[in-house]
Formats: structure tokens, sequence, C-alpha cells
């Protein structure tokens, strides 16, 4: 695999470990309310077959995973990719210049 030089460096990955960590907490929580609203939109039913259940058809079943491992696959990668762009404009973002000047040296040399 090559790298395409738009990678985090070694301390800028140490530093995102929380923030991806939360955003993924965050994009999970999403994807069950968003499967839960498809769901109940397709099958008319308030609940979401369970696996085991006798409840549901094997069809059924299988057809939900598939439908919520999508749902889960489609928000994951969105929160992921929106997620290191967000850190990577803040890591990239113009800085203020330094200045070795004091603020009263910097207005009299403004005003020069």
């Amino acid at each position: 695999m090559t790298r395409d030089g738009n990678e985090l460096s070694g301390l800028a990955k140490i530093g995102y470990k929380p923030i991806g960590l939360t955003l993924g907490l965050l994009g999970g929580l999403i994807a069950g309310k968003v499967f839960g609203i498809v769901w109940k939109k397709i099958s008319n039913e308030d609940e979401t077959p369970q696996p085991l259940s006798d409840d549901y058809s094997t069809c059924e079943v299988l057809l939900a995973a598939t439908l919520q491992g999508a749902i889960f696959g489609l928000i994951k990668t969105a929160v992921d990719r929106y997620g290191m762009k967000g850190v990577r404009r803040f890591l990239d973002g113009p800085r203020p210049a330094h200045s070795d000047h004091s603020p009263a040296e910097s207005r009299h040399l403004a005003a020069v």
C-alpha cells in the first residue's frame, strides 16, 4: 500500500485517537437510530428482527442484518472521513504570525 501524503504524522495520529473513538461511538449511535427508522418504514414494524427470534423468517433476519451493515458502514465511513478532514483542517490551518515584538512595539511598527 502506498502512502499518498495525506496521512497524519505519528503525533497527529496519537492526538486523533480520542477524537476518532468519540466520533466512532457517536457514529454507531446514529447508525442504530437510522437503521431503526429505515426498518420501521420498510417493514411497518416497531422492532427490528433479532437473529435468534422465531418471530421472523430467516429471510427477514438476513435482510435486516444486510441493511443494518450497509447503514452502519456508510455512516461509519462518513464520520471517519469528515472527522479526519476536520482534524486535518485544524492542523493545517493558518496560524497567526509569531512576533518577537511586544504588543506596544507591534502597534508602533504598524503605525510607522
